[in-house]
């Protein structure tokens, strides 16, 4: 069967068993057909050949054709042998470091990814220029607990964008609450006190994602809500799943009308430890330095390139990371795999010599983590003739890939959810509604539909935002599965369009 099925009529890429009929079978008949070397017409009569095929259309048809198979699996074995993915990360987070915007490591990295795209041969690489905000961790980040005159030290830093304390610190009664409810309940004791929001991610929760958001409020708003009832300054329990001593830093705001108060994470074992001291003994205080500071905006970059389009090269699908991270650890899951993936599933194409009919672009942006300042710029570029047809971002880590969630109407998202078979052989296959990324969202409100890879995230907040987050925790074949997924998804759609 496998010789005479590659002839057979395609609807939607499979070969359809509604084909079989009088007019179809006339022309079967007309073929050489062999069965063990002998003429079929030997052995069966027209009649008996054709209740054969009603009755075993599985067999008959069980090879179906399907597009693009060859394509994936060169992809697949191509990756894999080269796991060109992690020495992308090793670069990056070896030869830079952390890319926190503003900073030098940041300019380096642009820099750095301009001339990655170009040595990969990509087309039209170039920067696209845009203002950031340049905030500063300082030197000093300090932080006891003082019970009856003895002192306890506690792992905390800086909420990213916070203002530092006085020089010689804040000391303060604690004030210990799960809410801003909670807060609201009890703003009569606030006054004059560190407000310490302790709680956790959910752990019942299996995605956790889900369970970030769900507490991630406390972190970003806390220091407002707390200044709000008086406090004077906000220590935050870190967002991670993890029990560990290592402070979990990220982006927190404040708002005009409100007075800005220091803010600060605490690790999650220290935070266990401070709610003790605050359930079991009196009079308990907590001393915080911080030298953090807000400096002036300064000029910074994302760097773009692609692979232009064969037929329609004004039609384009995005895919990207984001290039900047935060200053502990050296940004390997958040977002440098991003960045990895990227770059390795565009030049993959290249190196196989696959030619897209629709341009595909790699952005790498900047600024995700505290402003959204480059996915915002990239989105208001004046580009007048250029129809973006998707956008597919990777910002959960450098995991094992297990799909895609995706943001569109039910139509188009049928039309991309139809190719998750090529995706079947790397077990990541799982294209469901609902997905996307920051730094394409300003894109998705535009009606571009939004992709986002997803990967087995349980790991993930272990290394968020903290010292943690290092190459040593990146598996380097899972890292480049993740960049063949986007290879082959964004392949696809720039060939068949949406």
């Amino acid at each position: 069967s496998s010789v005479w099925l590659e002839h057979l009529p395609v609807t939607q890429g499979v070969a359809s068993s509604s084909l079989v009929g009088p007019a179809f079978l006339s022309q079967l008949f007309r073929w050489d057909f062999f069965f063990h070397g002998v003429h079929m017409n030997q052995i069966f009569s027209y009649k008996t050949f054709y209740i054969l095929l009603l009755l075993y259309p599985s067999f008959l048809f069980s090879q179906t054709i399907r597009p693009y198979d060859s394509v994936a699996k060169k992809i697949i074995t191509t990756g894999l042998h080269s796991r060109n993915a992690y020495k992308i990360l090793e670069e990056l987070t070896t030869s830079i470091g952390p890319r926190l915007s503003g900073s030098v490591g940041a300019e380096k990295a642009i820099e750095w990814g301009k001339s990655k795209m170009k040595s990969f041969g990509f087309d039209n690489v170039r920067t696209e220029s845009l203002m950031v905000p340049h905030w500063v961790r300082g030197n000093k980040e300090e932080a006891s607990v003082i019970v009856n005159g003895k002192s306890t030290s506690l792992s905390i830093c800086a909420l990213g964008g916070s203002i530092a304390t006085p020089n010689e610190g804040i000391t303060a009664d604690v004030l210990e609450v799960h809410s801003f409810e909670e807060l609201q309940s009890k703003k009569d004791q606030a006054n004059g006190k560190i407000i310490f929001f302790n709680r956790p991610l959910d752990d019942t929760k299996f995605s956790t994602f889900e369970a970030y958001s769900g507490a991630v409020n406390q972190r970003g708003s806390g220091a407002v809500e707390a200044a709000k009832v008086g406090g004077i300054a906000v220590i935050v329990r870190s967002m991670t799943t993890r029990l560990d001593n290592v402070p979990h830093t990220g982006a927190m705001n404040y708002i005009d009308t409100v007075a800005k108060i220091p803010a600060a994470a605490i690790s999650t074992l220290d935070a266990n430890v401070l709610s003790e001291f605050l359930l079991n003994e009196k009079n308990v205080k907590v001393k915080l330095v911080l030298s953090c500071e807000i400096l002036p905006d300064v000029p910074s970059a994302n760097v773009v390139g692609e692979i232009r389009g064969s037929e329609f090269p004004n039609e384009v699908v995005v895919i990207g990371g984001h290039l900047d991270s935060w200053d502990k650890g050296r940004g390997a899951h958040d977002d440098g795999a991003g960045v990895a993936h990227t770059l390795e599933a565009l030049y993959l194409l290249k190196e196989l010599g696959f030619q897209p009919k629709r341009t595909i672009r790699a952005v790498l942006f900047m600024n995700e983590e505290n402003g959204l300042h480059g996915g915002k710029a990239y989105a208001t570029v004046s580009r007048p003739s250029e129809k973006h047809i998707a956008a597919i971002e990777t910002d959960a880590g450098g995991f094992s890939p297990t799909g895609f969630g995706v943001s569109t109407d039910s139509i188009r998202f049928e039309k991309i959810a139809q190719w998750a078979y090529l995706l079947e052989g790397i077990n990541a296959d799982r294209i469901r509604k609902g997905g996307g990324g920051a730094d394409i969202s300003e894109l998705g409100k535009q009606g571009v539909p939004t992709i986002g890879l997803r990967v087995d995230q349980q790991r993930y907040f272990d290394y968020h935002h903290s010292n943690s987050d290092t190459i040593d925790k990146v598996n380097e074949r899972e890292l480049e599965l993740g960049a063949i997924a986007l290879s082959i998804l964004s392949f696809v759609l720039a060939e068949e369009g949406i």
